[in-house]
């Protein structure tokens, strides 16, 4: 039975390998003259290190015509838009890098261990009857984004693990806990202030 087993299996892998090949091509993208890491990273939705990461880079230097491996995002269309919808309803009217901030606030949560591993976990989280997110709360998250707030997600995934990793923000004006006031600030922007 183990020997079934075993075999079976084999063959699957197999199977998996040879036509992984054709179907999930890896993209890649060709450096032209004044490109960075950072904007390559921005157009294809993915993390600056992952991207310095999957092509053995350890400088940010490039070389036009040199041929980088994109890694693969695992953030859906839809976790971005309800990500966008969260930074438009927290972050109206606050400056650019604050709804950048926001974002990556959500995504700090995500690859922090005392929080939910995924967007939509995260932005849902309810602690003490309450939601986390104030939007989620009062129905705004379901509002639509505008592009400037789909811009600050794609920022902010390409910042992805290269901030200060704040957990927390607030509006000190609003702001009734006196356990989130007594959280690390890491900065402040706008209304709000981020901490960790």
């Amino acid at each position: 039975m183990k020997k079934i087993r075993k075999l079976m299996l084999a063959s699957i892998f197999c199977g998996a390998f040879l036509l992984g090949g054709q179907t999930y091509a890896a993209t890649t993208h060709t450096v032209k003259h004044g490109e960075t890491f950072w904007n390559i990273a921005k157009r294809y939705g993915v993390p600056l290190k992952q991207l310095q990461k999957q092509n053995g880079k350890y400088t940010d230097v490039l070389f036009p015509g040199e041929k980088l491996v994109i890694p693969k995002t695992t953030i859906s269309a839809s976790e971005k838009d309800l990500l966008a919808r969260l930074v438009h309803a927290e972050a109206k009217g606050e400056p650019y890098a604050g709804k950048v901030a926001v974002a990556t606030v959500v995504l700090n949560r995500v690859d922090h261990p005392d929080f939910p591993d995924t967007i939509r976990e995260v932005i849902y989280e309810r602690s003490g009857g309450h939601y986390a997110f104030t939007p989620v709360q009062n129905g705004t998250i379901n509002e639509p984004a505008d592009r400037e707030a789909y811009r600050a997600v794609e920022e902010a995934i390409a910042f992805r693990g290269l901030g200060n990793g704040s957990l927390y923000f607030y509006n000190p004006k609003t702001a009734k806990s006196n356990w989130l006031r007594s959280k690390q600030v890491t900065i402040i922007i706008g209304n709000h202030v981020f901490a960790k």
